[in-house]
């Protein structure tokens, strides 16, 4: 983005103007901001700053109307100096916080806490929450529990990465007792608890491979039915969880419906939405992408807010509000920020 140097009469009027527009959706006329911006300026001055600003590439006139509206390297302006000047505190940060704590109960399950978070910025935000899952380099086992069903099905309870509980039905290859379950389960926990789920699906391969002759009957039913419960079934959790894509439509113009239909695809795909979130799990805080800076067509009316969470001071994953450009950036930053830390102090709190 080229550097820009506004007068600071210049500054309050686009201020104004896109403060303006956020809130109606509608052009901005000279009349309308001279007597909106809390300036002694006439009509014709504002005109004239307009046209400056115009030529500047700062604001667009979306028709014939006289009336102006930011473009993206306005609404970037807008976001990086003109609202980085009141420090992105919302008047209800506070509230906002007490009211995100009160949503994530430390306790639950990560996947749990992500779904509440993707919900409670849709909520609060009234656009789309998006939280992606968070990532572990490696999954532990704490302990696992084997109880028997009708059939030949068992009930495996796996208790992984501190406090998170796994429950998987699985097909034996026989019937099981009681007894015969406790015993694999006991077996599992003393040979193979704390260790990574890899290292025990490798261990009970390397078992398997064995003569199955010389296996007694508690290795071979720890072999068929620990075998099962841990391997990897082909079934992934979704990459993100995304809440609120029917305030998008609340929101949507005629004008842009196809627009509309384009991002939701990319929802979809998850591809495009993936690639961002990368891109945003490498920055400190938070990151903002309005319009094109996105790259990709399906974002091109829309800008996404988002912040990394952390677990153990690792990022772990990215959370993010998606909604039009025209979006209250001064009250959706500080959300998609503080739920970023709220999400992180839940996280750490449930481990």
């Amino acid at each position: 983005m080229p550097e820009l140097e506004l007068s600071e009469r210049k500054q309050r009027l686009l201020m104004a103007l896109v403060e303006r527009h956020i809130r109606d959706g509608d052009p901005v006329g000279s009349k309308t901001l001279a007597e909106g911006s809390g300036m002694r300026v006439s009509p014709a001055t504002v005109r004239n700053i307009m046209a400056e600003l115009e030529e500047l590439g700062v604001l667009g006139s979306p028709h014939t109307s006289a009336g102006r509206v930011p473009t993206e390297l306005g609404y970037r302006l807008y976001v990086d100096s003109l609202l980085r000047s009141r420090a992105l505190s919302h008047p209800d940060a506070q509230g906002l916080r007490t009211e995100l704590e009160g949503m994530l109960d430390a306790g639950e399950s990560s996947h749990e806490l992500v779904d509440r978070a993707s919900r409670a910025l849709a909520e609060i935000t009234r656009m789309a929450g998006l939280v992606a899952v968070p990532r572990r380099e490696v999954t532990t086992l704490r302990q696992v529990e084997f109880l028997p069903l009708s059939g030949h099905r068992v009930l495996a309870v796996l208790v992984v990465n501190g406090s998170e509980v796994h429950n998987r039905v699985i097909q034996g290859d026989r019937e099981y007792s009681a007894e015969e379950l406790h015993q694999a389960a006991n077996y599992i926990n003393h040979t193979y608890g704390g260790m990574a789920i890899d290292e025990i699906r490798a261990g009970l391969v390397r078992t398997m491979q064995a003569d199955k002759d010389e296996l007694n009957s508690l290795m071979q039913t720890t072999v068929e039915v620990a075998g099962k419960a841990l391997e990897d079934s082909g079934e992934r959790d979704p990459d993100y969880v995304l809440s609120g894509e029917s305030n998008l439509l609340d929101m949507a113009h005629p004008d842009n419906i196809d627009n509309l239909k384009e991002l939701f695809e990319a929802f979809n795909h998850k591809r495009d939405v993936l690639h961002l979130l990368e891109q945003a799990m490498r920055a400190d805080g938070v990151s903002i992408f309005i319009g094109r800076e996105a790259g990709y067509q399906a974002f091109e009316e829309c800008s996404l807010v988002s912040a990394p969470y952390r677990l153990d001071h690792d990022g772990v994953g990215v959370l993010a509000v998606v909604g039009p450009t025209r979006m209250d950036y001064e009250r959706v930053i500080p959300t998609v920020d503080i739920t970023a830390r709220v999400l992180s102090a839940a996280l750490n709190e449930s481990v």
